[in-house]
């Protein structure tokens, strides 16, 4: 019979795969996430959908692309009634919890999940709304992003940040519910996905990490800075909105952010490794297959700029890891992925005898099954991505069909470039007549893929809607959809019940006692 296994996703924000030793970074120091990949399965060519934190994960959770899913930039809503791949895991018999960040916008920061173990460390209502219709010199500069490379400037040691003490706390509670986990009499598989903000900026990190690299070994950006008028139409909109001349970085200055942008991916390889320590101290390792991934890439300085929202590869492409060595022979797959593939494969995996026939409401990805298990990559070897956020007047585009990336914007010249001769995307060859040819084949993809008219519109009127209930909710008292964490004392420690009433260290033959006494789960059935 099969044995469902479980699932434990460990997902880093911002995380670049170029910044793994995984993939072929030589600085980086991951000793646990490099024993991930090499006794699991790395995907070579994995990419976010969209390259900013809330769109991407809403559109990881749902399998939908971003614009399929409503998710238009960091302020937009994360409709209740939208199923996410945690919804098909629970009916499917699994029980779920979330430890860390989701960036989860509106009433519902569940989504599926039975529990939430801590709060969100960013806010869940509209206030990251992109407005178009509100332009600074053509680009909307929100108040979180203006200037943002001035954040960089203070790059370096610090012994404590808020960042840290979230990662601290989502790390505590996942380690700990892994015990719960095994220690429960729920005898149902789960899924458990531990999300951390590092390695994302502000690049502040403790002593004994920065500690780690020799200053004077850091690498600088493969790409260097250009002045701005040699950058694409999309980069110099990045530029502007991020503040890069303001900034005025020195190489010293890249240095130090790199360095310590470093020393937090070596603070998320820790975590790794305490997580996998746990999960075999806890007796759960070989039922279990082990997800590594981010939310998006970092650019690092390449080109001059920073963060994310950009379709270059710095920013676009992820790590996608999945360890389960009794179930998945180790390897590497060099076909496509994206993070919408997630849904699919975890309901391939979770149910063997229907897999992805009982899902019954859209997806937009497929399932990467036959790769985990060495076989042929299901449909096209193709990845879809858009932008719709600030920075931007109309939505963005992008296609990648094998090696080969078409970027497309409405006012802007396209850009193609094919990756296996040119990983760093330095030669654009939309308008050179010799690949004339795939330059129209790739804008008919766009063209079959995407009404971009209604999707400029759906954006306008999304924008509308949410920038006028947030100034309505300015007024009066504001309703809060911030995740408080139910805590309640009756449940923990020592406590009586009918089983322990005289709430005893032991129970009633004098074992220990591994856990506190609480309420067993109630789940319906339905006719």
């Amino acid at each position: 019979m099969y044995r469902k296994p479980n699932f434990l996703f460990i997902q880093a924000d911002q995380l670049a795969a170029r910044a793994l030793p995984s993939y072929g970074n030589t600085i980086a120091k991951t000793p646990a996430i490099d024993a991930l990949a090499r006794e699991g399965v790395v995907f070579e060519n994995a990419f976010c959908n969209y390259p900013l934190c809330a769109p991407s994960r809403f559109s990881m959770m749902s399998g939908l692309l971003a614009s399929n899913a409503g998710a238009y930039d960091n302020g937009a809503e994360f409709p209740a009634s939208l199923p996410t791949f945690i919804h098909y895991l629970r009916t499917l018999g699994y029980q779920t919890a979330l430890s860390g960040k989701m960036h989860f916008i509106g009433p519902d920061q569940l989504h599926g999940f039975e529990e939430r173990l801590t709060t969100d460390i960013y806010p869940s209502d509209f206030n990251w709304s992109a407005n178009w219709e509100n332009t600074v010199s053509g680009s909307e500069r929100l108040l979180a992003a203006a200037g943002e490379v001035n954040g960089i400037l203070k790059s370096g040691i610090y012994e404590r940040t808020v960042q840290l003490d979230f990662d601290e706390e989502v790390a505590f509670k996942a380690n700990r519910k892994i015990h719960d986990l095994a220690r429960s009499d729920d005898d149902r598989p789960f899924c458990l996905f531990v999300s951390f903000t590092h390695p994302h900026d502000p690049f502040a990190v403790p002593k004994r990490y920065w500690d780690r690299y020799r200053h004077d070994e850091i690498d600088m950006p493969v790409v260097p800075a250009m002045p701005r008028e040699a950058l694409d139409a999309h980069s110099k909109r990045l530029f502007d909105h991020i503040g890069v001349a303001e900034a005025a970085m020195t190489d010293a200055d890249i240095r130090v952010a790199r360095h310590a942008y470093y020393g937090a991916v070596s603070l998320i390889d820790d975590q790794v490794a305490d997580l996998m320590t746990t999960l075999r101290s806890a007796g759960l390792d070989e039922d279990t297959i082990v997800v590594l991934l981010s939310d998006h890439g970092e650019s690092l300085g390449e080109r001059g700029l920073w963060f994310k929202r950009s379709f270059y590869d710095c920013a676009l492409r992820i790590p996608l890891i999945v360890w389960a060595p009794g179930r998945f022979e180790a390897g590497r797959r060099a076909d496509n992925a994206s993070l919408v593939d997630l849904l699919p494969t975890v309901v391939d995996i979770a149910d063997r005898d229907r897999g992805q026939d009982q899902i019954n409401t859209r997806y937009d990805g497929r399932s990467l099954l036959p790769m985990l298990e060495g076989g042929e990559a299901q449909g096209p070897n193709r990845v879809l991505a858009e932008m719709s956020g600030e920075g931007l007047q109309t939505p963005s585009v992008a296609v990648i069909d094998g090696s080969v990336k078409y970027i497309h914007c409405a006012g802007d010249p396209p850009l193609l470039f094919d990756r296996s001769s040119d990983p760093h995307e330095v030669r654009n060859l939309a308008d050179q007549p010799d690949h004339a040819t795939l330059a129209t084949r790739m804008a008919a993809v766009v063209a079959e893929t995407w009404d971009l008219d209604r999707f400029h519109n759906d954006v306008l009127e999304s924008q509308r809607r949410r920038h006028l209930v947030d100034r309505a909710h300015a007024r009066g008292v504001a309703p809060s959809w911030d995740y408080d964490v139910p805590n309640a004392g009756s449940a923990q420690y020592f406590r009586p019940s009918p089983a322990n009433p005289s709430a005893s260290n032991y129970n009633d033959d004098f074992e220990v006692r591994a856990r506190a006494d609480g309420v067993a789960p109630n789940p319906r059935d339905f006719p």
